[in-house]
């Protein structure tokens, strides 16, 4: 094999394949990185300079992949979105046969808002009520959160006993109830019990509007 052949062999799909991996497995850690700072730091406090050095990449490969704070914010929620849809679907899928019905679903919806990634979005869509740079960005966060939610629960419960049209608004209801509910557990961690009284509650409510699937 001549030189020049070993060369041309060198920048073969292989080399390809490797600098992919390489620049995604870069891009993970920044968006990972940003939620962190965000849901730590808070919108004020999170900066490039730190999510780099939180991603353990130079700010020169930060700024090459994402060179604006607000391109790595926008690249971020479509991250997290992704996740929080990844970890209801993948919790639901994973749970035993005797859960999984509407009380299960609500206990890992619960869960889902009280995560990481839902704590960073609420943080951006709260920001974004006084920063005109992030609210084109936020504008529709909360629709397409739902739209998520709504998706999961046409799939899990395709029977109920409201209209089609009615559960749009019912989810609605409940997210802006676990939006609330969870901006208080962040300050207080339910110390008193409250928001669990509530989830009891709104499981007692929904268990008379979607049918229990049998238990094998």
């Amino acid at each position: 094999m001549t030189l020049s052949s070993r060369r041309h062999h060198g920048h073969g799909p292989s080399r390809r394949r490797t600098q992919e991996e390489r620049r995604s497995r870069t891009q993970a850690s920044l968006l990972e990185a940003t939620m962190e700072c965000l849901v730590d730091l808070g919108w004020s406090g999170t900066s490039t300079t730190e999510v780099a050095r939180r991603a353990g990449v130079s700010r020169g490969a930060q700024q090459h992949h994402y060179p604006t704070k607000m391109v790595l914010v926008a690249a971020a929620l479509e991250h997290l979105l992704e996740a929080q849809r990844l970890a209801y679907e993948t919790a639901f899928a994973n749970l035993p046969p005797e859960r999984r019905n509407v009380s299960g679903a609500l206990d890992l919806l619960w869960d889902v808002f009280r995560g990481r990634p839902a704590r960073a979005l609420t943080e951006l869509a709260v920001a974004a009520r006084t920063d005109d740079e992030l609210r084109p960005l936020c504008r529709d966060l909360n629709e397409r959160i739902l739209q998520v939610i709504l998706d999961v629960f046409e799939r899990l419960f395709p029977e109920t006993r409201l209209h089609a049209d009615a559960v749009p608004t019912m989810l609605r209801s409940v997210f802006a109830m676990f939006v609330g509910l969870s901006i208080q557990n962040a300050l207080d961690d339910d110390a008193d019990g409250h928001q669990a009284a509530v989830l009891r509650q709104l499981k007692d409510v929904a268990r008379m509007i979607v049918p229990q699937p049998e238990t094998p």
